[in-house]
């Protein structure tokens, strides 16, 4: 599943950033951001038009995202009762 997909206040550890092409530059920045495999992800909040941006926060920080971004985002849902 990718964070997009995530549900609302969903948690989840990435698995990996899907890069487009050689060089992908934001793939590369979603990765200096902090989404890196084995980190825990949140879906804090959907924007009120289309869903956009998607406010999602990696460790102690927030970002808005736009949803094609989350879309290269693959996540796995933490176990049932596991915190992020």
């Amino acid at each position: 599943m990718t964070l997009s997909d995530l549900p609302l206040n969903g948690s989840a550890l990435v698995d990996s950033v899907q890069e487009i092409h050689a060089n992908d530059a934001i793939a590369r920045r979603l990765q200096e951001l902090g989404f890196v495999a084995g980190e825990n992800v949140r879906l804090v909040a959907r924007g009120p038009i289309g869903a956009e941006p998607l406010l999602v926060q990696v460790g102690f920080t927030r970002f808005a995202l736009r949803i094609a971004e989350a879309k290269r985002i693959q996540v796995r849902p933490l176990a049932e009762g596991a915190q992020a």
